[in-house]
């Protein structure tokens, strides 16, 4: 049975943010490490054990350990690509400015908040860290402690004040 040809969907192929921090490379590389060394060879293992079951066809167990297999395979390429083409950024210390790496401290209506602006990859909100493409990210690059900076989120245009930079 042949399968259709599609057209990848608009988020099948997002391109990776090639920022990263040197704490995020290695653990890509430490991960990447992993799935070489134990988890692609234990599907392998696998995948050949179920071939030798015979008929392919009826074979359903067969059949999903194999994408099991293309799928570490694939993760694999990805995270070899992300670490080839990686820029570890290490922010600068006493900088004026707003730049990747730093913690800002702003405030809106007396309520502080202080975000991580660091690549799309790492990015985790709860934890206050944000993409260098948020909105808030965005607005912050490049900008001075005591500048206000003005930002349109769900339809209001908030200000916020930057307070501190680390």
């Amino acid at each position: 049975m042949r399968t259709p040809n599609r057209k990848p969907g608009k988020y099948s192929q997002v391109k990776l943010d090639p920022i990263l921090t040197e704490k995020k490379f290695e653990e890509l590389e430490n991960k990447m490490e992993r799935l070489k060394k134990i988890v692609q060879p234990q599907a392998a293992a696998e995948v050949s054990r179920l071939a030798e079951l015979g008929d392919f066809s009826e074979n359903a167990e067969y059949q999903m350990v194999k994408g099991r297999l293309r799928g570490i395979n694939q993760t694999i390429l990805n995270i070899e690509n992300q670490l080839k083409h990686a820029e570890i950024i290490t922010p600068q210390k006493y900088a004026n400015s707003v730049q990747f790496g730093h913690k800002v401290t702003i405030a809106n209506d007396n309520k502080q908040k202080t975000y991580q602006i660091l690549g799309s990859s790492e990015t985790n909100p709860q934890k206050g860290i944000i993409s260098r493409n948020s909105p808030i990210g965005a607005a912050l690059i490049g900008r001075k402690i005591n500048d206000i900076i003005k930002i349109k989120l769900s339809g209001k245009e908030i200000e916020y004040k930057i307070i501190k930079i680390e």
